[in-house]
């Protein structure tokens, strides 16, 4: 057999048992995220019809002031606290939250107070999540999806999905790609697997861009993507509401989006603010062109930092500029404009969007709920021959990946262990993961060397 003949079916055998092995043990965990992501895509409309008291305005009258509505949860919450946030009213017919933190809150969790906006009739009082203000029914599915409602020993199953699944696609496709003409051939005995590896096909970018999106979340991964991101300037940029870099030339590579003028702005903090001042600060963002309709008004979180306003549309065509703004004259101080981003923070911004189902809507959920269903369908189309292969294996154990391995020349292998090696320290939770399968199916070679090796030294004497 030539060499590179035989090298290609090494590495085949290599390839078909390590996606066999990957989906046999990985399954579980991406089946879980598969089907959370499903549910989680589908939500919206249920969260909707769940809270649409809180969601929905009565009233046909004028919108009162910001400064009435945030009056009106105040006296509600019993508290002369400001805010910590305000998103007016996107739309007639749509509520103003008024979000306050609170200690007993996790890590982005605000209670929101649900204003009508004409009538300040108080309409709902909740726990909203994260920029894109989920309420609880999608936020514990959104936990669920990422950390099985674990905290951040739950986030390692999620990490360790998203980490396989791309090299399980990708290995997926190779294999179909080496085999499509075999299966085009297959009688109804490999039917299976033809359907199996169909359906892979179709779907493998978006099971590529799963992976790819989920990694940036993760804790181990997400953080090595962060640092890259930030190396290569790819980060999202966002406004300082430092009042002291107001006056201080920035070595922020965005820096030519701060307004020309307002650098000399008074240093000055006012010691208190006037509920007035929402008013104001929405008003001057709207001046400095913000004019999305779903905008965030953060007040200062301490002395010597400045109001930050924030679009917040996620959805197609995307709106997410922001301005600071000072305390006191409301004088634009930092500003950032998403058609100057970076084309890397775009694309980010857009995976991110895209993987959580906001950008285009409703037709964006159901693509993604497809995606995700299909993957459901691969793993159990792929349970079902493994089922089949393990009886039809009458007792004898699975073939390693140690064995087609050792008989590669020795370049390959090299080459491969340096890969894996790059692999397990960017993706550190797949590294130790492939590490524990590496030793248990070197010991699994060895065992089954040594029983082979016993095995012919029986034949032999008994012959």
């Amino acid at each position: 057999m030539a060499p590179s003949t035989r090298t290609s079916k090494l590495l085949f055998a290599i390839l078909t048992r390590l996606h066999f092995y990957v989906g046999l043990f990985i399954g579980p965990f991406i089946l879980v995220a598969a089907l959370s992501a499903i549910a989680y895509l589908l939500s919206p409309p249920l969260e909707s019809w769940v809270y649409r008291d809180a969601l929905t305005a009565t009233s046909q009258v004028p919108e009162q002031p910001l400064a009435d509505q945030v009056a009106t949860a105040q006296r509600y919450l019993e508290t002369d606290t400001l805010p910590s946030a305000v998103r007016p009213a996107p739309e007639p017919g749509a509520t103003s939250r008024i979000m306050f933190s609170d200690e007993t809150l996790g890590p982005s969790e605000h209670r929101a107070i649900f204003i009508d906006p004409g009538s300040l009739e108080v309409r709902g009082d909740t726990t909203v999540y994260g920029t894109s203000g989920i309420l609880p029914l999608r936020t514990a599915i959104d936990h669920f999806h990422r950390q099985l409602l674990l905290g951040d020993t739950g986030r390692l199953y999620s990490e360790l999905a998203a980490s396989w699944l791309w090299i399980a696609a990708l290995g997926g496709i190779v294999l179909w790609l080496w085999q499509r003409r075999s299966l085009k051939r297959a009688g109804p005995a490999l039917a299976t697997r033809r359907r199996h590896a169909t359906i892979g096909a179709v779907i493998a970018v978006g099971l590529l861009f799963f992976s790819a999106t989920g990694l940036t979340w993760s804790k181990w991964a997400g953080g090595n993507i962060g640092e890259l991101r930030s190396a290569m300037n790819w980060g999202t940029p966002s406004v300082s509401t430092s009042l002291e870099q107001a006056t201080t030339e920035t070595s922020d590579p965005h820096a030519e989006h701060n307004h020309a003028g307002h650098s000399a702005a008074p240093m000055a903090m006012a010691s208190s603010f006037a509920l007035t001042d929402f008013d104001r600060a929405l008003g001057a963002a709207r001046a400095a062109g913000l004019d999305a309709t779903r905008i965030q008004l953060a007040p200062p979180a301490a002395s010597g930092q400045a109001w930050r306003v924030a679009e917040i549309d996620r959805r197609w065509p995307t709106q997410v500029d922001q301005v600071a703004l000072h305390p006191q004259s409301m004088a634009v101080l930092d500003q950032t404009d998403f058609t100057t981003f970076p084309l890397a923070a775009k694309l980010t911004r857009w995976g991110v969007d895209l993987h959580m189902g906001v950008m285009f809507g409703l037709a964006n959920q159901l693509v993604l709920a497809m995606i995700a269903l299909g993957l459901v369908t691969l793993i159990f189309w792929g349970y079902r021959m493994a089922w089949r292969r393990l009886n039809a294996a009458s007792g004898q154990r699975f073939p390693t990946v140690s064995e087609p391995w050792l008989k590669l020349p020795l370049g390959i292998k090299l080459v491969t262990a340096l890969i894996a090696i790059a692999l397990g320290f960017a993706l550190p939770v797949m590294g130790v993961s492939l590490l524990a399968f590496a030793v248990v199916d070197a010991l699994r070679w060895w065992g089954l060397s040594r029983k082979k090796l016993r095995s012919g030294k029986e034949s032999l004497s008994q012959s």
